[in-house]
């Protein structure tokens, strides 16, 4: 919705696709130009094969590991980066990744702004990571800006680009807005995933009401999607500590 009203502010003629709406999904991709992804990452693969793979997808969902399931696609692309919808809402100055121009010109306001690469899979991979890393400062009880909060920032940092090489992607992706910065953004309330960790060290039977994105990467994860080198011990921690309670 956050996404919308910028295209519809924008002067883009737009139309919602919820299936809690019961509106068909053929009245809506009827005569598109730009499918835009925006729903959680475990109930995409049941709606990527009934949308039409010769229009552009914007890819605005968090939490794939690779790009996997939209190699049938003629055209996809990638939006992420620090932004929670509630600020973007809210009009608040965000900064964001594009691996397409075709998303700069068609999201750009007076609040957000954009870098660019063409790395398209290292984009999704951070966004999937950083929901995982997250989880674990939440259990650390890390306060964001404090001495270790900063240290584990740095360490995850250095570890997402190494995972990153190890898959194929570039390292200085990590740089951008899709990686440290909305590490940072995610490492700290309110973001869920954090939220969860955090609960979880405090009550260990703690069950999750809202989508946790980095449950959804971790189970992934743990099913070697990607490849994860040996030295990402911040990784294999968490894996571990998660195939075990699972």
């Amino acid at each position: 919705m956050a996404l919308g009203e910028i295209l519809e502010a924008n002067g883009y003629e737009i139309d919602y696709y919820d299936k809690r709406l019961k509106k068909p999904l053929d009245d809506v991709i009827r005569d598109l130009n730009f499918t835009v992804l925006a729903i959680p990452s475990d109930v995409t693969p049941e709606l990527l094969p009934k949308l039409p793979h010769h229009i552009p997808l914007i890819i605005a969902t968090k939490g794939f590991l690779s790009d996997m399931l939209f190699r049938d696609f003629n055209d996809y692309m990638v939006l992420s980066g620090p932004g929670f919808a509630s600020d973007i809402a809210a009009k608040k100055t965000t900064y964001l990744t594009a691996t397409d121009q075709r998303i700069i010109d068609m999201f750009t306001t007076d609040f957000l702004t954009f870098d660019y690469t063409t790395d398209k899979k290292g984009v999704l991979m951070c966004g999937a990571l950083k929901n995982v890393y997250a989880i674990k400062a939440g259990l650390l009880g890390l306060e964001r800006d404090s001495a270790p909060w900063q240290d584990y920032i740095k360490a995850v940092c250095k570890e997402m680009k190494m995972v990153l090489v190890a898959n194929g992607a570039s390292s200085d992706t990590v740089d951008l807005a899709c990686g440290r910065g909305d590490l940072e953004l995610t490492c700290g309330y309110p973001s869920r995933n954090y939220e969860y960790g955090d609960k979880l060290r405090q009550n260990p039977s703690y069950q999750a009401e809202k989508t946790v994105e980095g449950l959804t990467a971790i189970n992934r994860l743990n099913r070697h999607e990607i490849e994860i080198p040996k030295q990402a011990t911040i990784l294999h921690k968490i894996m571990l500590k998660f195939s075990h309670e699972s």
